[in-house]
């Protein structure tokens, strides 16, 4: 199969993965509305094009919360990387790490931070949410401090799960899931070598090690169903934020009231993004969001963005659209699936030639001069 795009690595995850787990990262939530939202509103932004200015040298480096990009990316966190493939945190961090960007810890990753912080040259950015049991968040900021992760990434808008309905028809959960589960990797013969057997413990690594005890796949749903903490509020960050020494910044923003109140908290960046479309349906795509949110609090605060972001091309638009930096997920998981970090190599490979070819059509020499100068404006 050639692969020359993020939808050609989604087709061969979809071929190589057990259904359960091919919908999980695929899916979104609810009619799943804001899922397709987010990559039809980002590949809807219009680029000005110009020519004739000399590109010769371009420069897509940036610099962020003390730390050099090669490129304005960085990997967003993803629950249970590691059944994608074998011990897929590790695989995921070096490629990153080989590429000169950041890769991100799920709180919920197979792999536990230990496993993947010693594997890779540049620190990673762990991500966490506010739960019921605090014992267990300070548990992990410990942790991933003690490993030199130098970014926190902290989850607000998952105070409670969405509602996603291919979970149920996928065996995700539902009737009968884990004889469904069992039946899948049975007839998918590459993924249950490689992960199946080879990729164990299939277990969620910082959670087991907070407990003492292992927290597998059977208990994922319901240990998160029964630890997110819908009372969540401004206050419950202040004692993180006294607590975590390096930069610390909020994800799930979507509003730019919430924006500025991110900046009044002291945050050092935020995250606009609506979980890829996986917690509340009908919510505003990212690209819709962002330029609200870039009026409000552009300069006060670093502003990221993911959710929809699929090539270089949509890195670009997201920048110009207000953004300081972009974030991938779901692209990522499906080179990964596919051909572990190898794919993921190359597709961040071509997301910078893809960015490349943008800034030169749109004759913008370095990130900095992406603006909503490049935006074309409708009438």
């Amino acid at each position: 199969m050639i692969i020359s795009s993020t939808s050609d690595y989604r087709a061969a995850a979809q071929k190589r993965l057990p259904p359960f787990l091919f919908h999980y990262i695929d899916g979104g939530a609810y009619a799943e509305q804001t899922l397709r939202r987010n990559v039809e509103d980002m590949a809807a932004v219009a680029l000005r094009q110009r020519v004739l200015k000399d590109m010769s040298r371009l420069d897509t480096s940036i610099e962020l919360f003390g730390e050099k990009l090669s490129i304005p990316v960085a990997l967003s966190p993803v629950g249970l990387t590691g059944m994608y493939r074998r011990r897929g945190e590790v695989q995921a961090a070096r490629a990153a790490d080989a590429h000169g960007i950041p890769f991100t810890m799920s709180t919920v990753s197979v792999c536990p931070i230990e496993e993947v912080a010693p594997r890779i040259k540049r620190p990673m950015w762990f991500q966490l949410y506010v739960l019921k049991d605090r014992g267990f968040m300070q548990n992990a900021l410990e942790r991933a401090q003690a490993a030199g992760c130098s970014t926190l990434v902290f989850t607000v808008d998952m105070p409670v799960p969405g509602a996603r309905y291919r979970d149920a028809h996928s065996g995700m959960s539902g009737p009968n899931a884990a004889m469904r589960r069992y039946w899948q990797s049975v007839t998918h013969p590459a993924w249950s070598m490689d992960v199946g057997l080879l990729g164990r413990p299939h277990d969620l690594g910082n959670i087991s090690a907070y407990r003492g005890s292992p927290t597998g796949l059977a208990d994922y749903i319901g240990w998160l169903g029964a630890n997110f903490d819908p009372s969540i509020s401004w206050k419950d960050l202040e004692w993180i934020r006294a607590f975590w020494k390096g930069p610390m910044v909020i994800k799930g923003i979507l509003d730019p009231e919430d924006a500025k109140d991110a900046v009044r908290f002291g945050a050092d960046g935020i995250i606009v993004s609506n979980h890829g479309g996986r917690q509340l349906d009908g919510v505003l795509s990212s690209a819709r969001a962002l330029p609200a949110i870039a009026d409000a609090v552009k300069g006060q605060i670093k502003i990221l963005a993911d959710s929809g972001i699929r090539n270089g091309l949509d890195v670009v638009r997201a920048i110009a659209l207000g953004a300081d930096c972009a974030m991938i997920g779901r692209a990522f998981i499906y080179a990964l699936a596919a051909a572990g970090e190898a794919g993921v190599k190359h597709l961040l490979e071509l997301l910078e030639k893809e960015m490349r070819v943008a800034m030169t059509l749109t004759s913008v020499s370095k990130v900095a001069d992406i603006t909503g100068d490049l935006l074309v404006r409708e009438a």
